[in-house]
């Protein structure tokens, strides 16, 4: 078996041709981006309200609604990745983070594993905003949240993930 080819490296990520053999003895070859991973937090403001952020993306050259979320730093948990993304993208400190689940975004060509958390017993802060981002905090109702999903105003996939598991099964 050949060596994984690095295609492209960059600060967040790498692009990776690997070749794999099969349960069959066949070799096959793929090409991977392989991400550190990250986290997406739901803010919960109160019962019934919740902190949302819109998001210019660059890469849809679109402002987003959105869960807070950022990558994963070396040598951080994803404990410690989303207290510290929950202050810089809405100024909120959490006094309480709880996983609730952990999914891939992508797995068929993107290795990046997503862990979501919920977010309690808030107090509000300044935003402390990388250079480059442009994130305002938007807080809304839950059924206002849910309202935008059904009127497919949020197109993010791990806010619709993470805003449909919780309304689902965690809720209440």
């Amino acid at each position: 078996m050949k060596d994984d080819e690095v295609l492209l490296e960059t600060k967040r990520f790498r692009v990776v041709r690997k070749t794999h053999e099969t349960p069959s003895g066949q070799s096959v070859v793929r090409e991977t981006v392989e991400h550190a991973g990250a986290v997406v937090i739901l803010p919960l403001l109160a019962k019934e309200r919740l902190c949302l952020i819109r998001n210019y993306r660059y890469a849809v050259e679109e402002t987003l609604v959105e869960l807070p979320a950022g990558t994963l730093e070396t040598g951080e948990s994803p404990l410690e990745t989303a207290h510290r993304e929950l202050i810089e993208e809405t100024g909120y400190r959490a006094a309480r983070i709880e996983p609730i689940h952990a999914f891939y975004a992508s797995p068929g060509i993107l290795t990046e594993q997503m862990h979501l958390f919920v977010a309690t017993d808030l107090t509000p802060g300044e935003q402390q905003l990388e250079t480059g981002e442009q994130i305002q905090r938007l807080e809304v109702s839950w059924a206002q949240a849910m309202e935008m999903v059904r009127q497919r105003e949020i197109k993010d996939a791990k806010t619709l993930v993470g805003l449909l598991f919780y309304d689902q099964y965690l809720r209440q």
